[in-house]
């Protein structure tokens, strides 16, 4: 719990129109590498397997396999290093942390989708009612 004077401090530092993502979702993380006098986007894609805090300190866990060997990197969501955050991929879970899936191998690792059914308009229904 944080005081109001935290908060408004803290509330030029936000970044404006952050997207949303849960865990479970598999996302593509942009980050800012600076290399000598250099500076690059490197993508880490992978799945989210935590998110924690609130706020400017708000933090998500990505977890990725790379040459048969689990690779999770923390990330802060409000770093000037984390250029853009996109979800390829909804997950359906029924946790809030996923650590469990650092044990899994091969077919058993992967999330069942998360399907967005989108309600259509209420005209034709309406339309089908009255007749």
């Amino acid at each position: 719990m944080s005081s109001p004077l935290i908060s408004l401090v803290e509330k030029q530092y936000l970044k404006q129109g952050t997207p949303t993502f849960h865990v479970g979702d598999t996302v593509d993380v942009q980050c800012r590498i600076v290399e000598g006098e250099k500076e690059r986007i490197q993508i880490f894609n992978g799945v989210v397997i935590a998110r924690r805090g609130g706020g400017l300190n708000e933090s998500f866990a990505v977890r990725r396999i790379v040459n048969n060997e689990g690779v999770e990197r923390t990330f802060l969501l409000h770093s000037p290093n984390v250029v853009d955050v996109k979800v390829k991929r909804r997950g359906k879970v029924r946790r809030a942390k996923l650590y469990y899936l650092r044990n899994r191998i091969g077919k058993a690792r992967r999330l069942r989708e998360l399907r967005v059914h989108h309600k259509r308009s209420a005209e034709p229904e309406l339309a089908t009612a009255a007749v």
